[in-house]
């Protein structure tokens, strides 16, 4: 049976006591410490981890499997590639520190994310930057709020020429013909461009958690990204989607994905469903080539 909007709404507001109290300060208290301490290289020199996140995740993961210990638990530090898989059961889906380079530098774009999933499909989410003090909460039928504050995003029209999107580098960094990060660039270059989008301009936050929030403030038009993960998505995802926007493929006429589909294209709300398509439309025109993880 699936969860009651009631239900939902409880477990919102038992996560954001949880990030305010207990997840939050650890974040503001530790940013910035790590530019004179060790840390480890996941995958390359560019993609961290920190004893932080580690510390962060097993808190988490003990107050949800006292709070709710029937449903599931997938955070970043603890995936498994090939094992570690989203079912349809309630799944908590956890990036203990989403903006990790963000965090070691002490740049105030790191942040909690918690979201849950239920039968492979977001319905609560939660997502705290505490140096920021900005705490977005969201579940399914129930609306979207900025520190218990409703979000209204403002009615305006909807068009590529005229957005400001939020695009990132990534971890991947392998600089060949064809690779993820050439179509990255080659695309940038297409959408800044006055022979391409001509779009009125890109920012990085460095967190893809913060950029789909931004975006469903509407702050951020759309935002692009591949290579994230389903901990970095899935809560954005419910607040995005109760804020009017939309989370697509990234790729081109990839209009209806996965919570674990790694590339991804959200799009703002204040605006009309034909408009959100015709936006995707013309940002898809602009790419250079499917990416690929």
């Amino acid at each position: 049976m699936a969860l009651t909007q009631q239900e939902l709404k409880s477990i919102e507001n038992n996560i954001v006591n949880l990030l305010k109290e207990q997840v939050g300060p650890i974040i503001k208290e530790q940013s910035g410490q790590y530019l004179t301490q060790s840390y480890d290289d996941k995958a390359n020199q560019v993609d961290l981890v920190t004893k932080s996140d580690k510390n962060i995740e097993f808190i988490i993961k003990g107050k949800l499997k006292e709070l709710y210990p029937t449903f599931s638990f997938i955070g970043e530090e603890e995936y498994v590639p090939g094992e570690t898989k989203i079912t349809n059961e309630p799944t908590f889906v956890v990036d203990p520190i989403d903006g990790t380079t963000n965090f070691i530098h002490g740049f105030p774009y790191s942040c909690c994310s918690i979201g849950l999933a239920e039968n492979g499909n977001p319905v609560m989410g939660a997502i705290f930057n505490p140096h920021l003090n900005q705490l977005f909460h969201a579940s399914k039928g129930n609306g979207a709020f900025v520190n218990d504050e409703p979000i209204d995003v403002a009615k305006r029209p909807l068009s590529l020429q005229k957005s400001v999107i939020g695009l990132e580098g990534g971890a991947d960094r392998v600089d060949s013909p064809g690779s993820n990060f050439d179509i990255k660039m080659s695309t940038y270059k297409n959408l800044l461009s006055d022979k391409g989008g001509f779009i009125h301009g890109f920012r990085s936050l460095g967190s893809a958690a913060m950029n789909i929030c931004y975006t469903a403030l509407g702050i951020f038009d759309g935002y692009w990204e591949g290579g994230c993960w389903a901990w970095d998505v899935c809560a954005g995802w419910c607040i995005l989607k109760e804020c009017g926007g939309r989370l697509i493929g990234g790729n081109k006429n990839d209009w209806d994905i996965g919570i674990d589909r790694r590339v991804y294209f959200a799009i703002r709300g204040g605006c009309t469903s034909d408009e959100q398509k015709k936006f995707a439309e013309d940002f898809w025109n602009q790419t250079t080539g499917d990416l690929k993880y």
